[in-house]
């Protein structure tokens, strides 16, 4: 019976403990995940500990990340301080904690983290509820997931790649950033050097960009739109879409009194703000990407903003807008140089629209002047000799198989240099081409200013040479300068952001390129090209010297020319260098040139040219010279080398000199021969045949040898 009970005991226990035996192993395996869990968490907890403090301990000094910036702003001015573009991103003033408005930074952590001084750089709230949303695909939260540490985490050390692993260590970084420096330099860090859309970096650039004035002035609706734009700068840019800058701000606003920052009956219109007027133009773009490029010869090495201050009248830029705008045929394209007397562009367009094409015509394209560049055949010819009465003979001619004609397929034979250039006479222009040389036509272009490839072939005297419009607007301005160099220049200085002075402009040491009376005389011609000959179109009122030119085919039209100081070139053609009908320099180029030169010297006196051509002696006629010496210190000879006193012939004669002489004072009266006056008889020595002789026949004898004996000759050598 023992044996029996002890059986069932041992029975029941057995039965006891394996009913017991799952409810233990639950509690093992639960303690056992426990104390495992809590060792990965206190491992992980220490390798995050010891990542956040070696990121704390290697990550830059406030005043290191203060002075950070990763590019150069340039604040473009016109010639009178007005701002024409902003260039690169703009970072503004440093605002200190104590200077940033307390709306401002309200408004900030209304939108982007509610907890921000509660966190210790991630808020884990906002990272459950994204997680949360993302499951569900909710999109009801209004911010992001990340913090104010997370987001300066991301701009000063990170990118903004879409990553698990960048996740990861901006978390680090954010932890770090709240271990090494206080919740105000964090927020200050953050509102200076975020990103607020159109190169506006930190809260003062963008108040500046969009409001006119400093972020201290900041009122709330502005500093709601400021707050507005770190979701999505492009898209909530109130100079892109005003109506979606202001829909973000009001969300905004809603937030901050919702989480009273304040008060919930203030209204706030967003819509009521005053914008900065964007005045600038696009085709002030083409003249910055000719001129900043020059800072680079110009200063030295720099990476901190500046500011430079060009040469660039903003009324004219718009007035040169307009013109080609208004007069380049439909399809074709146009540009435009105006530079003053000193070579200061005052404006320049290098296109009909800089956000269409932003290629610079008016500085990079070459192209085929016309006639237009006869400018340097006719100085080549009046620095030889010529004048512009002298005269000359439109006539068919052919020069190495080449035979050019003129555009109305008739020649006028016997005209003037001042006609043949009015009209601008293809025949002469290759006549004078040749006679002086077409290598002399090309080093005069050179002198003047021309940097492209030059060709010597006949052809060139018709513009065949491809040029630049900015170079032939300088040829032309040396001329109005009269005939002194000419250096183009677009920058006149430039200043740091403090107002340090880096570069002031110096002007150009001159030199006399032609003479005085070459100058003058190419002047003359140019005047009556547009007084009377092809450059008609581009009268204004006062005077003006230009030439007009145009290619074959119409492909290109030119027209160059200056008034009052002021020298304007024009181009219009296609970019494909394909025909554009009925194009020519004397139609909308001329006219494009004189709606622009009426805006341009309105301000300006009305000058007139110097035309008065001052000969050098060499080139004074003979009955010039007798005009104004005394006749009595000439002398006449005859076919046989022997001197002629005046009034002593034996024979009666008509002196061809008198007569011209004598009616070169008055045309009408009678003809007569000009009397020398009194002088006392000379002795001239006389030949043989009785005829005066200019020496006589011992100094004949002296100088040929004449008369004397023939000296010995030599003795031979005796020689071994």
């Amino acid at each position: 019976m023992d044996k029996r009970g002890s059986r069932r005991k041992r029975t029941a226990s057995r039965k006891r403990a394996a009913a017991d035996r799952p409810q233990s192993g639950v509690k093992f395996w639960a303690r056992r995940l426990a104390i495992w869990g809590s060792a990965l968490a206190l491992l992980v907890a220490l390798f995050v500990g010891l990542a956040v403090a070696f990121a704390a301990r290697s990550m830059p000094g406030y005043y290191q990340l203060k002075a950070t910036q990763t590019a150069q702003t340039i604040v473009v001015r016109a010639r009178d301080g007005t701002e024409i573009v902003e260039l690169g991103p703009s970072f503004g003033k440093w605002l200190t904690s104590e200077e940033i408005p307390q709306v401002m930074k309200d408004a900030m952590i209304s939108v982007e983290d509610r907890r921000f001084y509660s966190h210790f750089g991630i808020d884990f709230w906002r990272t459950g509820g994204a997680i949360i949303e993302g499951i569900t695909g909710s999109r009801a939260r209004v911010g992001g997931t990340s913090t104010i540490s997370q987001q300066l985490a991301r701009n000063v050390f990170l990118n903004n790649n879409r990553s698990l692993d960048r996740k990861l260590r901006e978390a680090v970084l954010a932890m770090a950033l709240e271990a090494k420096f206080s919740k105000e330099q964090i927020l200050e860090l953050y509102l200076n050097k975020v990103y607020f859309g159109g190169g506006a970096y930190g809260i003062d650039s963008a108040s500046r960009r969009f409001f006119s004035h400093p972020a201290t002035e900041l009122s709330v609706a502005e500093a709601a739109i400021i707050a507005g734009l770190v979701k999505a700068p492009s898209r909530y840019s109130p100079t892109a879409d005003i109506d979606a800058a202001v829909g973000r701000a009001s969300v905004v606003l809603r937030l901050m009194k919702e989480q009273g920052r304040i008060a919930p009956d203030v209204t706030v219109d967003p819509s009521a703000v005053n914008l900065k007027e964007q005045a600038g133009q696009n085709s002030v773009r083409y003249f910055t990407d000719w001129a900043l490029p020059q800072l680079d010869l110009l200063l030295p090495e720099t990476f901190e903003p500046i500011e430079v201050w060009t040469t660039l009248d903003v009324g004219m830029q718009r007035a040169a807008t307009a013109a080609i705008q208004a007069n380049t045929p439909d399809g074709a394209q146009g540009a435009m140089v105006s530079m003053d007397r000193d070579g200061a562009i005052l404006a320049l367009v290098g296109g009909t629209d800089y956000v269409e094409t932003n290629y610079n015509r008016a500085t990079d394209a070459q192209r085929q002047p016309g006639s237009s560049w006869k400018l340097f055949v006719y100085l080549a010819a009046l620095e030889s000799g010529y004048t512009p009465d002298d005269r000359v003979v439109d006539t068919p001619v052919t020069i190495n198989g080449w035979s050019p004609r003129n555009s109305s397929g008739r020649n006028v034979g016997e005209i003037d240099l001042r006609t043949a250039f009015a009209y601008s006479i293809n025949t002469v222009a290759a006549q004078l081409g040749n006679e002086v040389g077409f290598g002399t036509v090309a080093s005069m272009a050179r002198r003047f200013g021309i940097t492209t490839e030059i060709n010597t072939y006949p052809a060139m005297v018709l513009g065949s040479n491809e040029v630049r419009l900015v170079d032939m607007t300088r040829a032309f301005a040396v001329v109005s300068a009269k005939g002194n160099s000419v250096e183009p220049y677009g920058i006149l200085k430039v200043e740091t952001a403090e107002g340090e002075l880096l570069y002031q402009h110096e002007a150009a040491r001159q030199s006399q390129l032609v003479p005085d009376y070459v100058a003058a005389g190419i002047t003359d011609l140019l005047q009556t090209a547009v007084a009377t000959g092809t450059g008609r179109a581009a009268q204004i009122g006062r005077p003006v010297a230009g030439k007009t030119g145009t290619t074959s085919s119409n492909k290109d039209g030119y027209f160059v020319g200056f008034s009052s100081g002021i020298t304007t070139g024009v181009w219009m053609g296609r970019d494909d260098n394909s025909r554009v009908g009925g194009l020519q320099g004397g139609t909308a180029p001329a006219r494009a040139f004189a709606a622009y030169m009426r805006y341009a010297v309105k301000d300006r006196p009305v000058e007139q040219f110097d035309t008065d051509l001052q000969l050098p002696e060499w080139q004074l006629e003979p009955d010039d010279e007798y005009m104004l010496g005394d006749p009595e210190d000439y002398y006449f000879i005859d076919e046989q080398g022997n001197l002629i006193e005046p009034g002593t012939s034996d024979l009666p004669r008509d002196d061809p000199f008198a007569d011209e002489f004598d009616r070169t004072l008055d045309p009408n009266r009678p003809r007569r021969p000009v009397m020398p006056s009194p002088r006392p008889p000379q002795q001239l020595p006389r030949g043989a045949d009785g005829a005066p002789q200019a020496v006589g026949d011992d100094f004949l004898d002296e100088a040929t040898g004449g008369g004397r004996e023939e000296p010995p000759p030599p003795t031979p050598r005796q020689t071994n």
